[in-house]
């Protein structure tokens, strides 16, 4: 038996886990302080009344002979499907139901599309990055070329044609950063995908909180997009299944490489090692995209929207530099002093009793620079930006 020593190159523990470390050992030492926390990307805002009434509905079917259900198709139900498509037909993106392929979530099938491809392919990931990007290669022992976004160019980097990979990760809006592609910025990024005949792989679980008409709300919002990018989506924060667990993927079928087709695939991937998402959960998805649903859905992610604007404005109001605030949920200022990411979350935690995310745990360029987060309650958000301005004006 041998193990995959690859596991030795990945840090032993994960980002937030560091953080809940950190936080619990401050709060046993000050039992006292109330810790207000806007660090991990967690909604706090209950489901919709249409995602309830569809759940208990789907419960009450399992309930009777007649409509109970047993194993269902592993790559989704066909309401689901129809329901995600009608969405995609608002956007003006025009797919086949057998391109989408429902997930318990983005992070999940973030990891194992790349059972699709060889060991061999090389890895391009923006710096900073989500780290499951990173970790499920580094995993593989794939080579990653990593480039560069900092605050000269916005923290979205484009393609440099001097540079070859086979699998390139986005993410717009973009966790950690917040910022956001245009259209016409991921334009050129199709272009080179196929010039480079490689493949995007697009993280759009925040597409939800774009409401800038210059900005792509999905990649097939960009010509060429089905010939080279695979998009993955959440229920999680559109619609609060952080805990109820609901994502789709879609593969295009016109994605083809060495005789192979990436839909064909996936589609074997997910009937051999995926036994699909809960019924229930499925029908409580679908009614996310009935007209009552998105009505409701919208008032929920007014409220983050919101929130990310009390944040921007205390930070416009400190004078600190920051992306995201809007079209996002997330808020990445540079530390105010020059202090250091880690160095900024001690001096938070400490003086504000304030949670934030280092930077630096996304990557060398995260480095100076901190992620507040928008999925707070508004009575919490709001102590935390005036005990935030509080600490940083005395």
């Amino acid at each position: 038996m041998k193990f995959n020593t690859n596991f030795k190159n990945i840090a032993e523990s994960y980002l937030f886990s560091d953080i809940a470390h950190r936080v619990n050992a401050y709060t046993a030492a000050h039992p006292d302080k109330k810790v207000l926390r806007l660090g991990i990307g967690d909604v706090t805002l209950p489901l919709v009344p249409s995602v309830i009434e569809a759940l208990h509905g789907a419960v009450d079917e399992m309930a009777h002979k007649e409509t109970f259900k047993g194993y269902g198709p592993e790559q989704g139900y066909a309401f689901l499907k129809d329901s995600i498509n009608g969405a995609y037909a608002r956007k003006g993106v025009q797919l086949e139901s057998d391109e989408i392929f429902i997930s318990d979530g983005a992070k999940s099938d973030l990891g194992n599309i790349l059972d699709l491809f060889d060991r061999d392919n090389t890895v391009l990931v923006p710096d900073p990055v989500y780290p499951v990007y990173v970790d499920t290669n580094t995993m593989a022992g794939r080579k990653i070329i990593f480039m560069d976004a900092t605050a000269e160019n916005g923290f979205l980097p484009m393609p440099d044609y001097s540079v070859d990979a086979d699998i390139i990760y986005l993410c717009s809006p973009n966790n950690p950063t917040g910022a956001a592609y245009t259209k016409a910025q991921l334009k050129k990024w199709v272009d080179y995908a196929l010039k480079k005949q490689a493949v995007i792989l697009y993280d759009a679980a925040y597409e939800c909180f774009v409401t800038d008409d210059s900005l792509a709300r999905s990649v097939y919002q960009v010509e060429g997009a089905k010939k080279c990018a695979v998009e993955f989506c959440s229920f999680s924060k559109t619609a609060g299944f952080t805990g109820t667990r609901c994502g789709y993927t879609v593969v295009p079928k016109s994605i083809e490489a060495d005789g192979l087709s990436a839909n064909k695939m996936w589609l074997r991937r997910q009937t051999t090692k995926f036994n699909g998402v809960p019924y229930i959960v499925q029908k409580g998805a679908a009614a996310v995209f009935t007209e009552q649903g998105e009505r409701e859905i919208k008032k929920n992610i007014a409220v983050y929207q919101e929130n990310a604007r009390i944040i921007a404005e205390c930070m416009d109001e400190l004078g600190i530099w920051y992306t995201g605030g809007k079209n996002s949920p997330y808020i990445w200022l540079k530390c105010p002093g020059g202090m250091g990411s880690w160095e900024f979350f001690d001096y938070l935690l400490d003086g504000a009793q304030v949670v934030g995310t280092p930077g630096a745990g996304f990557g060398k360029n995260g480095e100076g620079f901190f992620r507040l987060t928008a999925f707070g309650s508004r009575e919490v958000t709001e102590e935390a930006v005036a005990r935030i301005k509080k600490l940083l004006t005395e």
